[in-house]
């Protein structure tokens, strides 16, 4: 299947490897200490958020239901098409023509569609809407800053 939603932009399928350095460990989110070593291995993004290209596509966020998530306005989702969804993971929907992320509630014959912040209601689904899943959100890419 071929056809994205419309604001959705599809991952390069055939992308080019770029290898961008990583430093070796991990970084102290606390407080600072000495590094002890620099030393650096090459990481292509496609190969660490990527892995059904064909069924993958990126979608930026807009709105704050899923805060609690750790998901905020302006970042950008990668969403695979290839993953079957399971009980709470975190989904891009369409709902009745119109597109949302939520976390996926399906326990005991029951379907709803669950924002990350708690003032935001529940999708709970009556007789006559459609729901489609487009895909399982995988990764969030985070930007501080737009150049």
């Amino acid at each position: 299947m071929n056809s994205y939603p419309a604001t959705a932009l599809p991952c390069a399928i055939e992308a080019t490897p770029v290898r961008l350095p990583m430093a070796a460990g991990t970084i102290r989110a606390g407080f600072p200490s000495p590094a002890d070593d620099f030393s650096v291995k090459r990481l292509d993004l496609n190969e660490l958020l990527i892995t059904h290209p064909a069924a993958t596509f990126f979608w930026e966020v807009g709105g704050l239901s899923m805060l609690g998530a750790g998901i905020h306005d302006g970042d950008i989702l990668v969403v695979n098409r290839a993953l079957a969804a399971q009980h709470m993971d975190v989904v891009v929907a369409e709902v009745d023509g119109d597109f949302t992320v939520k976390f996926l509630y399906k326990r005991n014959g029951k379907i709803k569609l669950i924002a990350a912040d708690p003032t935001f209601p529940e999708i709970a689904f009556k007789d006559g809407q459609t729901l489609s899943i487009c895909g399982v959100v995988t990764s969030v890419v985070k930007r501080f800053r737009k150049n």
